[in-house]
């Protein structure tokens, strides 16, 4: 008896496949495009996941029971489909930018403040309900044909299953969900004067949303973040989700639903039923190691390029770097601020910049702590790694060090993928809740404390970093 994740993400789908204790039976991986065909756009073809997306079940079904399907995916994407079901128009993805004109009209429709209030969000480029507005002004004929709106992992589901549903982890990031009451929000609807009859049911993660042909129960999953919060066993408050993947993610379980004021974390519901999530994101967190070794080292592996920097002292000789290569969104939503390196010298080194990126990040992920943590009212247990930049033990003593809280690495590392077996192995019955599910697969395999004699030093580092902030904003952002 088998549990089955299904993430779709930004260039592939992957299939992961469970027993009741965690262990990962098999994997699969099924890749596909993205089309950029103007600077700023992201695009992807609906039936690329869809082809994907059987062809990875396939490859871990491995001819035995499955007790239930769990669905992940990248969130925020718009997937527009006409009253027979079918896609109008390539979907505009999560890292989509060309929809600011329409966030600036949703602010000034429903607020500011209004918004956070109902949303949790302020209104950015990346989510749903922007692209729709975008569509109306740009593309009114195709806008005109829209009879369903539907998320990307979504989109699976319905092939899947038949079924039109979200849940309301993923649906509270198109910008359209009352998060606090967990339903579609009609105000913002009338404000935007969008249909809301475009939209699907609503479910919580763990709920069956519907059976294959063959009758496996699947699951309404989550986005890609809960999910993988899921994954790591953030169920309740306690311990965080710690992600140094491309972007980096400091997340936390809430007990009732926080929105900060000014929208600088998103607060979303969380893959639990009856809990929240507040969320900062840093736009380049491996990403901007990725970045660094392209252009100082290219082919170099990334073991050796960061054993480099085991040569410098915490604070790098004074050398400072800021990661916003591709702008911020936590603290700062500024998508024209740039990286830098500051406080060069003749004496520092290629060991310095990759010294310099790792605390940087660092930094970066402290600014989402302070601010999730003050929403959940109490400082983290501990954070719980993820992403490739989590491969790096000195990275990990570096962020441990600079949040001051130890980082737990786990005997499994499938991110999102395992959090949606999770839910699919609830959905069939093979553990009771997502508390159970957790408890039953998801273990520690090490712990990385804070270095003791690092923690004064990085305090220091850390001021600096956010003094230099202004040098780095687009006009008037840093005001």
């Amino acid at each position: 008896m088998r549990a089955i994740g299904l993430d779709v993400g930004t260039s592939a789908v992957k299939a992961l496949a469970l027993d009741e204790a965690g262990t990962v039976l098999a994997r699969h991986e099924v890749g596909y495009p993205l089309a950029m065909p103007h600077p700023g756009w992201a695009e992807q073809d609906p039936e690329d996941w869809w082809r994907a997306a059987e062809a990875a079940l396939a490859a871990v079904a491995d001819g035995d029971e499955i007790a239930g399907i769990g669905l992940s995916g990248q969130m925020h994407g718009l997937v527009a489909l006409d009253a027979g079901g079918r896609v109008i128009r390539p979907a505009i993805l999560w890292n989509d930018q060309r929809t600011q004109a329409e966030c600036d009209e949703i602010t000034g429709l429903v607020g500011a403040r209004r918004l956070v209030e109902l949303t949790g969000n302020r209104a950015l480029t990346g989510f749903t309900a922007p692209k729709l507005l975008w569509l109306r002004r740009h593309e009114p004929a195709a806008y005109a044909r829209i009879a369903h709106v539907m998320l990307p992992k979504d989109y699976v589901r319905l092939r899947l299953t038949g079924e039109r549903a979200t849940d309301v982890a993923d649906a509270s990031g198109t910008l359209l969900l009352d998060v606090a009451r967990r339903a579609w929000s009609a105000e913002v609807l009338d404000a935007l004067d969008l249909d809301a009859g475009w939209l699907p049911r609503l479910l919580e993660s763990p709920d069956v949303s519907g059976a294959t042909a063959a009758g496996v129960p699947v699951a309404a999953g989550a986005g890609d973040q809960a999910a993988g919060a899921l994954g790591v066993g953030v169920v309740r408050p306690g311990p965080l989700s710690v992600v140094l993947g491309t972007s980096g993610v400091v997340l936390t379980a809430l007990d009732a639903f926080a929105a900060d004021p000014e929208g600088r974390v998103h607060a979303f519901c969380h893959a639990s039923p009856g809990a929240w999530q507040a969320m900062g994101v840093m736009l380049s967190a491996a990403g901007a190691l990725g970045w660094l070794q392209r252009t100082i080292a290219p082919g170099m592996p990334f073991p050796g390029l960061v054993a480099e920097a085991h040569r410098w002292d915490p604070g790098t000789g004074g050398l400072t770097f800021l990661p916003y290569l591709a702008g911020e969104r936590t603290p700062h939503a500024d998508p024209l601020a740039r990286g830098a390196f500051a406080g060069l010298s003749m004496h520092h080194d290629r060991g310095a910049l990759v010294r310099a990126v790792l605390e940087g990040v660092a930094c970066g992920l402290r600014d989402c702590y302070d601010l999730v943590a003050a929403l959940g009212g109490e400082a983290a247990q501990a954070g719980r790694a993820s992403g490739g930049g989590a491969r790096s033990a000195l990275w990990l003593r570096i962020v441990a060090s600079l949040l001051e809280v130890p980082i737990e690495r786990l005997a499994v590392e499938e991110g999102a993928a395992f959090g949606a077996a999770l839910l699919g192995g609830v959905a069939g019955g093979l553990w009771r809740d997502a508390g159970e599910a957790v408890a039953a697969t998801v273990r520690v395999r090490d712990v990385i404390e804070p270095e003791p004699a690092w923690i004064e030093p990085y305090r220091e580092v850390l001021a600096r970093y956010r003094g230099l902030y202004p040098a780095a904003a687009r006009p008037g952002a840093a005001a």
